[in-house]
């Protein structure tokens, strides 16, 4: 082989031989990092197992929202319908419904469950006592570890007509209220039981960007006389504006997936017309009433959604502040 230094070397030799070489040194410093950090890639796999065994082979399956699909043909045999269910979803008395309940759900825990994390956090950032702190920050995570199923159950008996809400109302001369029976409250007990039981655990990461403030930022502010407001505005959340915008965006991608788990656990046939979302729709669909087709295509249609969404979120977010995902 000749030198790429050797006269009679043309430019083509050149081209071939110097992209070869950067390949060579960039697998050569893969395989370095590999090696260094083979633990911490020891501890990725699991993760990487889950997300491909439960999200991207499944996505196969996908294919049966174009067909009429039959366990006994299976996904190879079963006929090619096209359009058919996406058009049945878009004509059927549920649309409207289902997509005016899910964004208004998302919008309204947007709104009000989205900044209480935050607030909590330049609360507790606030606090000088270190007992005080960590009692506090352990009494708001506790409730992300509760499972829903008791959460649902605790909602449920003190929503009751002789439960704990009803019995105070009852105390301050009210009427008894039935909760679950009418449509115009599960909005609001939602997004209530929502803020209670992520509030506190989504603290932390904001918690976590506040700890990494440069301290000699709010001494030079002290000297200047600026008081705890003006640190605030000022410091803090100039400071946590990416962290908050990182977290908005992810968010984005998740607005048309509400809480299903929740919801399923809730409601009932009385309050579908504010309670019944896409995801409990295609739970209905699929896994009571056994069409799959259907529900794969509704399911398929609000991934869609959620996609274009955070597509688009980054992409202003990129343009307006240079931050974003990707």
């Amino acid at each position: 082989m000749k030198s790429i230094n050797a006269p009679g070397t043309d430019a083509v030799e050149l081209l071939q031989v110097r992209p070869r070489m950067g390949q060579r040194g960039y697998g050569a410093m893969l395989l370095k990092d590999l090696l260094r950090n083979r633990y911490v890639y020891l501890m990725a796999i699991p993760v990487i197992a889950f997300y491909i065994i439960f999200y991207y082979v499944p996505m196969y399956g996908l294919v049966i929202s174009f067909q009429r699909y039959s366990p006994g043909l299976g996904v190879a045999g079963s006929p090619w319908v096209g359009f058919q269910y996406f058009q049945q979803f878009f004509s059927s008395f549920y649309f409207v419904r289902l997509i005016r309940n899910t964004i208004t759900i998302s919008v309204l825990n947007l709104i009000w469950g989205f900044p209480a994390p935050i607030i909590l956090a330049l609360l507790l950032n606030e606090i000088r006592s270190a007992p005080f702190k960590r009692t506090v920050q352990s009494l708001t995570y506790l409730p992300h570890f509760i499972s829903l199923v008791v959460v649902a159950g605790l909602i449920l008996n003190f929503s009751a007509s002789r439960g704990f809400f009803n019995d105070l109302i009852a105390m301050a001369g009210g009427t008894r209220i039935a909760f679950f029976q009418d449509p115009r409250y599960f909005r609001p007990i939602y997004i209530a039981s929502e803020i209670w039981q992520q509030a506190g655990w989504g603290s932390i990461i904001y918690l976590a960007a506040l700890s990494a403030i440069d301290p000699e930022l709010y001494e030079a502010a002290t000297i200047d006389g600026a008081g705890r407001f003006r640190k605030l505005t000022s410091i803090t959340l100039p400071s946590i504006v990416p962290t908050i915008i990182v977290l908005l965006i992810l968010r984005m991608g998740q607005m048309m997936n509400v809480g299903f788990e929740k919801i399923i656990l809730l409601y009932n046939p009385a309050i579908y017309e504010t309670a019944d979302v896409i995801a409990s729709f295609v739970y209905r669909k699929g896994l009571q009433e056994f069409a799959w087709s259907y529900a794969t295509a509704v399911g398929l249609f609000n991934s869609v959604i959620n996609l274009t969404l955070i597509v688009t979120a980054n992409a202003i977010s990129r343009r307006v502040n240079d931050t974003s995902l990707w």
